[in-house]
């Protein structure tokens, strides 16, 4: 970073300048860390083992919201910008150094925490769960992977010749099935379009044991996925082993987009982004499947 000369006026003005007169945030990272897991099948070698889309939640050792669960994150430090701490709570929470890693959203509404006015940069990772190991922070007692469900609910429309107002209704379902664990939340989302640009905002008008705003942050982060990956196919790669089928690739994208897709266009789509190995699935039975790896030609390009 270049520095800047400050000339003999702006010495003399800094001189009497002082910051602490206004009212400062604290600034933080919120880290919306999701994979997909994959069952084994036992009893069926040739049917594909049910994948599911999962988010990292830290259950709250202090307070506020002691024993809420909550998205990983924690507050910036001095010689830090954003990208670095969030790096940092990554790899913290995950021992994952190198991973997909994209600002979506930047969160600082009055009362959003009780312990004062926090701004929170939140960010989506993108992980493949078998890289990474679970190591709790110094404010959560334990970390754990939640299904990931989201219901949606056009509740209202208007539209007239100068903008639009949509309304739409959203149930997020966060479930841990080995401790029955069961978070839920109702948001709305409000979008106004006024010569023909949009703004939105998101209400939680229900949230049960989700710290401070995270339903909120956790629906944000899930449609920024969701929108992301119809630009970019290759995010998708993210949460995959080195190593996949193209069975697991398409399942992958089903999840996050909510919709099945045909065979034969998907895997005409994707041709381009896979490479075949000489490795098959292990174990699969009569007819293994073939495994795949990403064409790092174009993934650079």
């Amino acid at each position: 970073m270049s520095h800047y000369q400050l000339s003999l006026e702006e010495q003399e003005y800094l001189s009497h300048y002082d910051i602490k007169q206004y009212d400062r945030p604290s600034l933080a990272t919120d880290m919306a860390i999701y994979s997909i897991f994959a069952e084994e099948e036992k009893d069926n070698f040739r049917k594909l083992p049910k994948q599911e889309l999962k988010i990292l939640l830290i259950q709250r050792a202090n307070y506020p919201y002691k024993d809420y669960w909550a998205l990983p994150g924690g507050f910036c430090r001095p010689s830090e910008d954003v990208f670095e701490t969030a790096r940092r709570e990554l790899y913290e929470e995950t021992n994952v150094r190198n991973a997909y890693l994209k600002l979506v959203g930047t969160f600082g509404e009055e009362g959003r925490d009780p312990r004062g006015w926090m701004i929170s940069n939140t960010f989506l990772a993108l992980i493949d769960a078998k890289s990474c190991v679970l190591r709790a922070g110094t404010d959560a007692w334990e970390a754990r992977w939640f299904t990931v469900e989201l219901v949606e609910m056009q509740v209202k429309k208007e539209v007239n010749e100068t903008g639009a107002h949509i309304e739409t209704e959203y149930e997020l379902i966060l479930t841990h099935e080995e401790s029955d664990v069961r978070l839920t939340a109702k948001i709305t989302e409000y979008k106004e379009f006024k010569n023909y640009h949009e703004t939105v905002r998101y209400e939680i008008k229900e949230s049960h044991q989700i710290a401070f705003d995270h339903a909120k942050l956790i629906l944000y982060t899930l449609l920024s996925l969701r929108d992301n990956v119809k630009k970019d196919s290759r995010l998708v790669f993210d949460l995959l082993p080195e190593l996949f089928t193209l069975s697991q690739l398409q399942n992958a994208f089903e999840l996050i987009l909510e919709e099945k897709l045909l065979t034969a266009n998907f895997r005409r789509k994707m041709a381009d982004y896979c490479v075949e190995t000489e490795q098959v699935v292990e174990g699969a039975g009569h007819r293994p499947a073939k495994l795949f790896k990403r064409n790092i030609e174009e993934f650079y390009r």
